[in-house]
């Protein structure tokens, strides 16, 4: 419930997907309860050499065994903060607000492993940078405590889910779908609630096409529109004990590859691939207790005209872009970071055990002030 807008505050949130686009910065006010107000969203893409720097920080991470010093990966970092915090300072030009009226910046920084199983994930960005840069309070690290208490660290953004709903879930089950580089889903029905990764959202799609036609992502899905599926090659692929397993579930980005479609056609294997991650969602569907009756879809992959109309005959269930609620589809992760961010500041829990698995719930996140 509201606690009022009285006690209410400004948080800055920001997000650098696994698609690696770019940087979003958004902020609302809110109390960290049910109040929610989206005030400005600002997006900045990264050139091609930052996302090469990325991708190379990743395959670095990737040969690990725990996060360490690493010069490639720290300089990135440093970049890619510096990069955030210009962010930060066009936001609230363009909204007209001076950073001392604002609370906090919610900082997630760049996702370069994933390892629940381990026990640990690596974001990278230096949080206390941002703080001086800004001159504003960060929180940052959002993800660690959870996976240090067993949890799976992900997805975090179903708290700020349930404030959206909370003003319809009387009108039934309805599931919040994020397809990102990743895919994970919020379902509500009634009181009940829970989230979990579902597989790929679009990292595969992206990554075949960039691979096969130098192309940064399936504009539209035009290509695989003009594809065929095969089904048996989306069969294969699905054919994973990790689709069986009950939630709450993670993956990493890069937990699954390219393999199983090379051969096939530029079109057919963007096709191929599309049909999978609506596979994967459907398949998501049979863990979740009440059927949805609406899925609301945010992230990039709700662009992707060919991937919609692939959930919506996968699944049987009504397939809608978030603003068909009234929300920014591209602005809601991070508005979702101001929000843990301000939980994180008011010592509220930020994930719980039917999103990440932890034993109970739990705050989370890390604060640097100026």
């Amino acid at each position: 419930m509201s606690t009022g807008a009285s006690e209410s505050l400004l948080a800055v949130g920001l997000m650098s997907g696994t698609s690696m686009d770019g940087i979003d910065a958004a902020l609302i006010r809110t109390d960290g309860h049910d109040l929610v107000a989206p005030l400005a969203f600002h997006s900045v893409a990264y050139d091609e050499p930052m996302r090469a720097r990325l991708r190379g920080a990743i395959a670095a991470a990737l040969t690990m065994e725990r996060p360490a010093p690493h010069a490639e990966i720290d300089a990135v970092a440093r970049d890619q903060t510096l990069a955030h915090a210009a962010a930060v300072k066009a936001l609230l030009a363009q909204a007209g607000v001076a950073a001392a009226d604002v609370a906090l910046v919610g900082f997630h920084g760049q996702t370069i492993a994933h390892r629940p199983d381990r026990r640990w994930t690596w974001q990278i960005g230096d949080g206390a940078l941002l703080a001086r840069e800004t001159g504003i309070t960060v929180v940052h690290d959002f993800r660690c405590a959870d996976v240090e208490s067993g949890g799976q660290g992900a997805p975090l953004a179903p708290a700020y889910h349930r404030a959206l709903v909370s003003g319809f879930r009387s009108q039934g089950p309805v599931a919040v779908l994020n397809l990102g580089g990743v895919g994970n889903i919020t379902w509500f029905a009634g009181d009940d609630w829970g989230s979990f990764d579902t597989g790929p959202g679009n990292a595969l799609i992206d990554d075949w096409v960039r691979a096969e036609a130098g192309l940064s992502h399936d504009a539209g899905g035009a290509l695989a529109a003009s594809g065929s599926v095969h089904e048996q090659v989306v069969a294969a692929m699905a054919d994973l004990p990790w689709f069986d397993l009950a939630p709450p579930k993670s993956l990493d980005r890069h937990d699954f590859s390219l393999g199983a479609a090379r051969g096939l056609s530029l079109a057919d294997g963007a096709a191929t691939l599309t049909a999978f991650t609506a596979v994967t969602v459907a398949l998501a569907l049979n863990h979740v207790p009440a059927r949805p009756l609406r899925l609301l879809v945010c992230g990039g992959g709700r662009h992707n005209a060919t991937l919609m109309a692939m959930l919506a005959a996968r699944t049987g269930v009504q397939t809608l872009p978030v603003e068909a609620a009234g929300w920014n589809g591209d602005a809601l992760e991070a508005e979702a970071f101001a929000y843990l961010g301000a939980r994180t500041l008011m010592g509220l829990p930020i994930s719980f055990p039917q999103t990440t698995g932890v034993a109970a719930p739990m705050c989370g996140g890390v604060i640097s002030r100026p």
